[in-house]
């Protein structure tokens, strides 16, 4: 229960709250369910009612209606609930999917603002669960669980009321005791029950997701390694994992079900037993007694949809948790809006220092500087805080302590939008969309014209290889792009580097996944470029270093010049 409690971070109450908060303008259609589903429940109970009001007038009730009207009224009812039905239900739904558009929309902003730091230290399938099952999740909320815990409390003070006036105030008690326990009481005791189950099951899908999808993007490299069985027995033991997790789910949920059903029945028997002891005392008429007994049995639904929500819940609860975690998450760097502008000309480093976790320092005291018109190579084993050195000159978190002085101007006091203006990275793996060369290549310029991404595929040498595909600049690249080869997409990459224009490129192991040809092809194009930007070269390949004008070298964290 403990783990249960550190994996909410929020109570129930107050994530229905935030949830319920979300609603804004959609609440007038909230009410507007609530009314039809509440006088459309009634219309369905008033056709046994009616029935009932004729046998109590066969009895000798003074009712005042002819069997004739009795008869239309029921009909009446029943055609009319299914209209108000439909109502309640579009309502709902009109509701839960426009909120759901506009929670997609709001997570996506989020993630705008806390990437790319929170995609450096998040499995991505735990956000493409978040964006996917948990939101559906949310959907049960609003539609299924809103309206019918609103419906339930004007139905059953609805009944209680009518059997009070036209029956007997003891059976409106009965009743009122009756919607009590069944849709308070046996609700908290079910959900007690289906929290922990709930939120370990919202745990592990996440992880099961996450596993999965790292599975089916690294296919090729488990293949080439042979690891397909060890990777099968994985995936197996987490779905056994999770398959064991929705038992004890659909376990509990059971068993719940059987309590509610257990509590309508004893509810439903006192309700009789009372109307025959009322009855036998003289202090009802059979007649009135069979009108309030009818109101009542037909009168559970509503309090019985609620008994059924706890299920629902835990899962809802989980998944609205985890939404709302992230929307109130802190990024880890603020955005600069009322900056400075710049045009770049010049980088400086002073005295930076960067630590992902508190005295494990990752960079110390680095100094280091960049000219326009220059290659500046940086050398060093693999995790020495090369590609760190690279993210922190783009901001991808703030610097512990130091300076990092764009013409002079410190990062911290550059508008963000205009730094990423200037400054641009290419990464050691180049992510291609599924579409056309051409839209890949817009990603870096929306409006750029044929000749100038034809240009910058020049300056990238890779414009006669796509010319060479059969329908050249129109030609889909595959999912992840995996129609190319590591090469070409990182050619790409680099097109896209010089279609943006940005005087300062950040390069972090372009040639890491190449071949020698491939290698000497872009480091070509990069000393064809020199002389019009800035270029910062990060490499664990001393080959690679020799178009560089000037060469840094990281090792453990401290940075020193070396000579060529």
């Amino acid at each position: 229960m403990n783990q249960v409690k550190q994996t909410l971070r929020r109570s129930g109450i107050s994530i229905m709250a935030h949830l319920i908060s979300l609603l804004g303008s959609f609440a007038a259609v909230l009410i507007l369910a609530v009314i039809n589903g509440s006088i459309g429940y009634l219309c369905a109970m008033s056709v046994t009612l009616f029935g009932a009001l004729g046998v109590a007038k066969a009895l000798g009730e003074p009712i005042w209606l002819s069997y004739e009207w009795i008869i239309a009224l029921a009909v009446g009812c029943g055609i009319l609930r299914g209209l108000l039905r439909y109502i309640e239900q579009y309502s709902n739904h009109y509701i839960a999917f426009h909120l759901l558009a506009i929670l997609r929309d709001k997570i996506f902003g989020v993630l705008r603002k806390l990437c790319p730091a929170k995609l450096e230290s998040k499995q991505k399938g735990s956000i493409i669960a978040m964006l996917t099952s948990d939101i559906e999740t949310l959907e049960v909320f609003y539609a299924h669980t809103l309206s019918p815990i609103c419906i339930a409390i004007l139905v059953s003070f609805s009944v209680c009321l009518f059997t009070w006036l036209a029956a007997s105030p003891w059976l409106a008690l009965v009743a009122l005791i009756g919607y009590l326990v069944i849709g308070i009481v046996v609700p908290m005791i079910s959900s007690a029950a289906l929290k922990e189950p709930g939120v370990t099951y919202r745990k592990e899908f996440a992880s099961f997701n996450a596993y999965y999808l790292d599975s089916i993007k690294g296919i090729k490299d488990i293949l080439f390694h042979n690891a397909g069985e060890k990777r099968e027995q994985e995936v197996n033991r987490r779905s056994e994992c999770l398959l064991e997790e929705t038992r004890k789910m659909k376990e509990e949920t059971g068993k719940a079900s059987a309590i509610t059903e257990l509590a309508v029945s004893v509810f439903v028997m006192l309700t009789l037993i009372a109307g025959i002891v009322l009855v036998y005392t003289g202090n009802l008429t059979s007649g009135k007694m069979i009108i309030g007994v009818v109101a009542i049995f037909g009168s559970f639904g509503p309090v019985v949809a609620i008994s059924a929500l706890p299920g629902n819940l835990t899962q809802t609860f989980a998944s609205g948790d985890r939404v709302l975690n992230l929307l109130e998450e802190v990024p880890a760097v603020e955005e600069i809006t009322d900056g400075k502008n710049i045009t770049y000309e010049n980088l400086e480093v002073r005295k930076l220092s960067f630590a992902y976790q508190k005295n494990e320092p990752v960079l110390k005291d680095v100094c280091m500087q960049a000219q326009k018109g220059e290659i500046v190579g940086i050398i060093g084993e693999s995790g020495c805080g090369k590609s760190t050195l690279l993210k922190l000159l783009l901001r991808f978190w703030s610097k512990d302590s130091g300076e990092i002085l764009f013409n002079g101007t410190d990062i911290e006091k550059i508008n963000s939008d205009n730094l990423l203006d200037n400054v641009t990275m290419v990464s050691q793996v180049t992510y291609l969309f599924d579409d056309t060369i051409e839209e890949n290549l817009r990603i870096a310029k929306p409006d750029a014209t044929q000749v100038e991404m034809e240009q910058a595929c020049r300056l990238a040498s890779v414009h006669d290889f796509v010319m060479s595909l059969p329908n050249g600049y129109q030609t889909r690249v595959g999912a992840m792009g995996d129609a190319l080869s590591s090469g070409e997409k990182q050619r790409l990459g680099l097109a896209r580097a010089f279609l943006g224009g940005r005087q300062l490129i950040l390069l972090d192991e372009p040639t890491s996944n190449v071949d020698s040809i491939n290698e000497g092809i872009i480091l070509k194009a990069l000393a064809q470029q020199k002389s019009k930007k800035s270029i910062i070269l990060v490499s664990h390949r001393e080959s690679t270093m020799a178009i560089a004008d000037r060469i840094y070298k990281v090792e453990n964290g401290y940075m020193t010049e070396a000579t060529k």
